[in-house]
């Protein structure tokens, strides 16, 4: 049975490779990551999320410094359109799994649901 659950998974991957959001995603990246100075304040702002969640999961309580920094890099990120676009297509992307998740969960759902 796992070969088979792993076999599926193998196939549900490659048909997301296929689809228009993921290409767009691919796209929308290659084009961000394009420029260097947009791809490093990227790469920032993903990093400052990273250690923002990091410190909240441990339970420290984050500063207003910390909190200040996270709004600037987001507000800069917020204006260029290449991230814009990357972002849309991440939601598509998000979109997608979110539905396939919502598929494979429902038998359990069900069972609980009596």
């Amino acid at each position: 049975m796992a070969d088979k659950m792993q076999d599926l998974s193998e196939q549900i991957a490659q048909a997301l490779q296929d689809t228009d959001q993921f290409k767009s995603l691919k796209t929308a990246f290659a084009a961000m990551k394009a420029d260097d100075d947009t791809y490093k304040l990227f790469k920032q702002f993903q990093q400052i999320q990273l250690d923002l969640q990091q410190k909240q999961m441990a339970g420290q309580q984050l500063t207003d410094d910390e909190m200040k920094n996270a709004r600037e890099v987001a507000d800069k990120v917020a204006k260029i359109d290449t991230i814009k676009t990357l972002m849309e297509a991440e939601r598509g992307v998000n979109d997608l799994l979110s539905n396939l998740n919502k598929m494979i969960t429902e038998p359990i759902q069900n069972i609980y649901q009596g």
